[in-house]
Order: C-alpha cells, then sequence, then structure tokens
C-alpha cells in the first residue's frame, strides 16, 4: 500500500490535495500533518474537524519550543528581511522537519503540499524534504489550479469547506508573526482596514517601560522574570501589540522574483530586535557591528529562504557566537506611539565609559584632547588633494604635478 504525508491546515487547499493525491496520483492512503507553531486553538479545530469528516488520519505536532528557539537565533542575529522581522519564513522549515519525521515513522513513500507555484513556501518545505529518499508532490502547482477551480472542485465533491469561502484575507499566524495578504490587500494603493489586525491595537497615548534581560544574546527575562523562549514571545505579543508595536506594510520581493504587497504583526520581534541592537550598540566594538551588519544580511537572506541549515549559516553563527558572548545585560523599552523605544541599556561588557565620553572631563585617560590636532590635520587630507588637482579642468601639467609631488600642496 502506497502512502504520502500531507502538510495540512484544513484549508480549501489542502482538503482538496486529499482527493486530488488519491485520484491523480494514485495514492492508496494520505495522511495529514498540522504543527504546531503558534497558530490560533481555532485552526487546530478546524483542521481536526475537516480531518474527522474527509476520514483523514490526523497527526498533530507541538513544535513551538523549536520554533521559538529559532527566532531567539534570529534575534541575535537581527533578522529582519526588507525591513519587517522573519516569521513565516523561520516557520516553514520546522514545520517540514516534523511533516518529514511523522512521515518516515508512518512508512511514507511520499511528501506533499499545497503550496501555489508563485510564492515562497513551495521552495522552503521542498529544501528540507528533498533531503530524504521520499518522493514530493504539489498537486496544487502541478496541477495549475486556481483558487476558483478548486472552489468548483470542492463543491462537486461535497468536501467540507465552506465552499471554499476562508474570509477575505489569506493569513498565516505564528508565535512570532502574524501575515495578512490576499483580496484587496493585493493593490499596493488600497489602505488596509483597522480589521485586518488581531495583535496590534491603534496607538492610544498611554506609555510604559519595561526591562529585558539578555544573556549571550538571548532575551531571558521580562521585569526580572525569567521565562522560557515561547512564555517570554507570547507575553510581549499581547504587552507591545496593545501598544500598537509592530506593524509593517511593505512591498515584498519573493524567491521568484514577483512583486507581492504583504502586511505583518509582530509586536514581540519588533520589541526584542530593537532591544537586542541597542544592546549590541553598547558593548561590541565598531568594527564588529560594521562587520556584523553583513553577518547579519547573509544570515536572514538565508533565513528568508528557509536554508537555516545550510553551511554557510553555520559559518556565520561561528562569528555571531563569538560576538554575543558579551551580549549579556539590561534593555529598557519605552512603549510609545506604537514604537518599542530603547531609552536604557546596561551591561558589565560595555565598549563605553562615560568618563571619558563626558564633556566635562578634561582628557580620555591619558589623552589630551590636543592630542586630536595632527588627526584632524590629516583627517580628510586626499579629499582635498582630490579636489585641488581638479578644482580647475583647464590648468596646466605644472600645476598637477605640484599639487601631488608631495611637497608644501597640504593645507
Amino acid at each position: 500500500m502506497t502512502r504520502v504525508a500531507l502538510a495540512f491546515s484544513g484549508g480549501l487547499d489542502t482538503t482538496i490535495c486529499v482527493p486530488l493525491l488519491e485520484e491523480e496520483y494514485g495514492y492508496d492512503d494520505v495522511i495529514g500533518v498540522t504543527v504546531d507553531v503558534g497558530q490560533p486553538a481555532s485552526e487546530f479545530d478546524e483542521a481536526e474537524e475537516t480531518a474527522e469528516a474527509l476520514g483523514l488520519e490526523h497527526y498533530v505536532v507541538d513544535a513551538r519550543a523549536e520554533f521559538a528557539q529559532l527566532c531567539l537565533d534570529g534575534v541575535r542575529a537581527n533578522a529582519t528581511y526588507q525591513g519587517y522581522p522573519l516569521g513565516t519564513a523561520l516557520a516553514r522549515p520546522v514545520i517540514a522537519e516534523a511533516i518529514l519525521e511523522v512521515a518516515i515513522e508512518n512508512d511514507c513513500d511520499a511528501l506533499a503540499h499545497g503550496c501555489t507555484g508563485k510564492g515562497n513556501d513551495q521552495l522552503r518545505f521542498e529544501a528540507i524534504w528533498r533531503d530524504s529518499d521520499l518522493e514530493v508532490f504539489a498537486p496544487i502547482r502541478e496541477l495549475g489550479l486556481t483558487r476558483e477551480w478548486e472552489q468548483e472542485y470542492a463543491a462537486e465533491k461535497n468536501l467540507p469547506v465552506e465552499g471554499g469561502n476562508e474570509g477575505d484575507w489569506s493569513i498565516d499566524t505564528n508565535i512570532w508573526s502574524r501575515s495578512i495578504e490576499g483580496d484587496e490587500l493585493e493593490d499596493p494603493n488600497y489602505v488596509p482596514p483597522a480589521d485586518i489586525y488581531e495583535w496590534t491595537q491603534d496607538p492610544s497615548g498611554e506609555t510604559e517601560e519595561i526591562e529585558i534581560t539578555f544573556e549571550k544574546g538571548y532575551p531571558v527575562a521580562v521585569d526580572g522574570d525569567e521565562m522560557d523562549p515561547v512564555e517570554l514571545i507570547e507575553y510581549l505579543n499581547e504587552l507591545a501589540g496593545s501598544y500598537g508595536v509592530g506593524r509593517t506594510d511593505s512591498m515584498e520581493d519573493r524567491m521568484l522574483g514577483l512583486k507581492v504587497r504583504e502586511n505583518y504583526e509582530h509586536p514581540a520581534a519588533t520589541t526584542l530586535l530593537n532591544a537586542h541592537e541597542a544592546l549590541e550598540a553598547l558593548v561590541l566594538t565598531q568594527e564588529e557591528r560594521e562587520f556584523k551588519q553583513l553577518v547579519d544580511q547573509r544570515w536572514s537572506k538565508k533565513g528568508y529562504e528557509g536554508l537555516v541549515d545550510a553551511p554557510l549559516v553555520d559559518a556565520l553563527e561561528g562569528f555571531i557566537d563569538e560576538t554575543q558572548k558579551r551580549v549579556t545585560g539590561t534593555v529598557k523599552i519605552r512603549f510609545e506611539g506604537g514604537q518599542a523605544r530603547p531609552v536604557g541599556r546596561d551591561s558589565k561588557y560595555a565598549a563605553y565609559s562615560a568618563a571619558h565620553a563626558s564633556f566635562d572631563t578634561e582628557t580620555v585617560g591619558k589623552i589630551k584632547q590636543e592630542d586630536a590636532t595632527g588627526v584632524a590635520k590629516y583627517h580628510g587630507f586626499q579629499r582635498r588633494l582630490a579636489k585641488k588637482v581638479t578644482e580647475d579642468e583647464d590648468g596646466d601639467d605644472e600645476t598637477v604635478e605640484l599639487a601631488t609631488d608631495g611637497g608644501d600642496q597640504e593645507q
């Protein structure tokens, strides 16, 4: 008997994949796998009810802890893509790994998903699955199906979906972010209504300050209360969201080259990323900060691609691990006007001296202020030289030679 494991949500796409895998692909048995990365309880209820109506063997895997840990790894890498924190992108490899494990445990011959051929998720799922010996299928993509066709097929087969009507928006939720797209939001000039948001409230003008504790780049406590990653993220989602923190409306460039309009909510992610960057600014040297921007950018790109297990990421994390040894301390965050703004930071590893930086002290240790005069004279020397030799394009060769012979031309 042939068996295929399907990434199953209970929505229109994955529901119609069940009979398609049997009828079009010839599989004797389909099992559905739903992976918990922090979705609302209603989504699991829908998946369970739909699976039961289909007579589908259904598994639910709790991967919240694994996903939350990956999100906090992303905090250490300041992981964002085109201005928003990575959420869906980081969740997909975790989901794919969990489904693969269930498939192997149940002697499946293949894996399947309900992604279209236009999005990123097909690539993220299959990057994990194609490491295995199992076949991989994508019925929606491979059969070139449209939403209209799916709705008609569901009605014809009397499948347990409400005519394919899953609401106006396409929504993906996990503990790190909530994405909203589709319908009128596909128009870049369309102003989203307030009801697309669930995690964030419009700023009320009220403010609140909290203190976040970091150990080696990882957030571990809020206002002195230690929390595990899942608990900490959920707590900050609720708190920061109540102040309107973490909304992004972006034109996103997908991996396949399409440009799409996406709306996101990510209160905890915004808060933790802002706090982490503030602490790094206190403890890392200028050279480390500049180079780490390149490292973070590459980590984020691989994260967006769903390739967080790539050899390059392992190498990048070697640098990140080294820098994060000193990213230990506290950051005060003020929620104000829809922002999570760092207003204080403290660490025993601070690469900073108040006495040296103060305008009220005469020296910087043993360095006197007048010692900077020589540096000031050299600063911009090449710029002045270049401007001098080009200020008069009609100048003769003798002028150019005088300006570049190392003589008395420097001012």
